[in-house]
């Protein structure tokens, strides 16, 4: 049996298939995100086997300091950019994440977000909450049709390969894609094109979606030069962060 903290409350089924494994499972008692003290007084009140940590804690080797029998950090996340993985590793301390869980509902988020601005939804939804409606006109919140445009996805893993096969089949965009190594895989599916270049994806896309990690090489990866180079009618849209 081990003895588990989770820094904040998740669902019951989470917590249950816990404790179905005969683990002692201790929720943190606050409604919210544990401060960096509060974190560290929590993890240092018993000798916590783990810690299911969620996205919004930092863990480094400093908040653990107080917790020496700590094993394992899970984190209830795909992203894994809240913990010092390298730190934690060299300390012994196993690290997971939940990677795959949420494909499928970031890539529909996604078509969801490119549907939302090119038909101007949250913009119409405003107006007629307003009051502003008085009744149809030709170009009245006239959106942009998704048919024949170009949808430029940067970083062809498992979620913008997900939002390149939603887009293509579904709405008849015309894919591009940039990473760092060609997809096979995603080409089987889609008819598609490679860019090596991510400045030369930028200028010809109608609208560009990003799927990359938080990593020091793709923090700021869309800076002002980059914006620059979009078309002035394009869309962008960052589910990532």
């Amino acid at each position: 049996m081990a003895l588990i903290f989770v820094t904040r409350r998740i669902p019951e089924i989470g917590l249950r298939y816990m404790r179905e494994g005969r683990h002692e499972v201790v929720v943190s008692e606050k409604d919210g995100v544990l401060t960096e003290a509060e974190l560290k007084k929590a993890l240092a009140a018993r000798p916590y086997d783990g810690v299911v940590s969620l996205l919004t804690d930092t863990i480094t080797m400093d908040v653990l300091k107080g917790a020496p029998t700590v094993k394992v950090v899970a984190n209830y996340a795909v992203g894994f950019n809240n913990i010092d993985v390298k730190g934690l590793q060299e300390a012994g301390i196993v690290v997971t994440n939940t990677p795959g869980v949420l494909t499928d509902t970031v890539a529909e988020f996604t078509a969801a977000f490119i549907m939302a601005v090119t038909k101007r939804i949250p913009e119409g939804d405003r107006f007629t909450r307003a009051g502003k409606y008085k009744g149809w006109a030709p170009e009245l919140l006239l959106g942009s049709d998704l048919a024949g445009k170009t949808l430029g996805i940067v970083g062809a893993g498992r979620i913008g390969s997900g939002v390149a096969r939603r887009m293509a089949a579904g709405f008849g965009m015309q894919v591009k894609y940039y990473d760092i190594a060609r997809s096979e895989a995603l080409e089987a599916e889609v008819a598609c094109e490679y860019y090596e270049s991510l400045e030369e994806l930028l200028k010809v896309s109608d609208i560009v979606s990003i799927h990359v990690p938080l990593l020091p090489k793709t923090e700021h990866l869309i800076n002002a030069e980059r914006l620059a180079l979009m078309k002035p009618t394009a869309y962008l849209v960052n589910t990532p962060r």
